[in-house]
């Protein structure tokens, strides 16, 4: 698949917005790539229901290299709270395995753009309400913590997205300092990325529509270029996390979303 100069720009200007987007929030991407990406792969006449797991399969593997990039830059600020990493990973790496091996390969594409709909506008609401936990309430147990890395990961690998939008949440909701829960939520963003993009890579290895340029359901060519630009701006986007008003930016992002969530709905509606 040779792709035009007009489809490198726009995949590279997609990498280049969601690099820093996932530096700034701690989101891996996914929320923004997946419309996108869907759009593009339909103008290359790949059939829709095909379309949206490429593009979410393609979106999780960029999310490895903007997770590597994201976290270095926090890490040097030293906000990641690496216990907390250690404690959600394997279950993390667990739900994202059954997710992306399993209930991957079955499910419908229009389900799961239904779904990703849904899912995207759950996550601009609770970004756009900034809701205060309890003081008195903290982060779980060891089993709670596996059970919530399980939930997260699951969730991810149905949405290519990096988890963010439900273990920032968690951690705010925890008591976890928003600069906190969003540097380990970048970190989380790798293996989470990792289990699912190796889960997509088995569960399409023999589909038979698949364009030339895809490793399984991942979509090489566009994976390659939007992870390339993505860590370009990644760093930028954590040190911007320790200096702009995240709170208002989170809350203009969030209409963005419901804008993408809208857009998605149309599709599933219309296609």
């Amino acid at each position: 698949m040779i792709l035009e100069p007009l489809v490198i720009f726009e995949l590279a200007t997609l990498g280049l917005f969601t690099g820093f987007m996932a530096g700034l929030l701690g989101i891996g991407g996914g929320m923004i790539m997946v419309p996108f990406l869907t759009m593009v792969l339909s103008v290359r006449h790949i059939p829709d229901d095909l379309g949206l797991k490429m593009a979410i399969a393609t979106s999780m593997s960029t999310i490895i290299f903007t997770s590597i990039s994201s976290v270095r830059a926090h890490h040097q600020k030293g906000a990641v709270r690496w216990p907390l990493v250690r404690a959600l990973a394997p279950g993390l790496v667990l739900g994202s395995v059954i997710s992306s091996l399993g209930v991957f390969t079955v499910i419908k594409g229009q389900f799961l753009g239904f779904f990703f709909a849904l899912f995207v506008a759950f996550s601009a609401t609770q970004m756009f309400l900034d809701r205060k936990p309890k003081p008195s309430r903290q982060l779980p147990g060891t089993v709670g913590l596996l059970g919530a890395g399980g939930f997260i990961g699951f969730l991810s690998g149905l949405v290519g997205a990096g988890g963010a939008f439900v273990s920032v949440p968690f951690m705010a909701w925890c008591n976890v300092l928003i600069p906190n829960a969003v540097a380990t939520s970048a970190a989380l963003g790798f293996p989470i990325a990792l289990s699912n993009t190796v889960g997509y890579v088995f569960s399409g290895w023999n589909e038979p529509n698949l364009p030339v340029g895809s490793l399984g359901y991942v979509w090489l060519p566009g994976a390659v270029i939007i992870a390339a630009c993505s860590v370009l701006t990644a760093p930028a986007g954590a040190r911007a996390a320790h200096r702009l008003p995240v709170k208002r930016l989170k809350q203009i992002f969030a209409v963005m979303l419901y804008i993408l969530s809208g857009f998605m709905f149309y599709r599933g509606f219309t296609h």
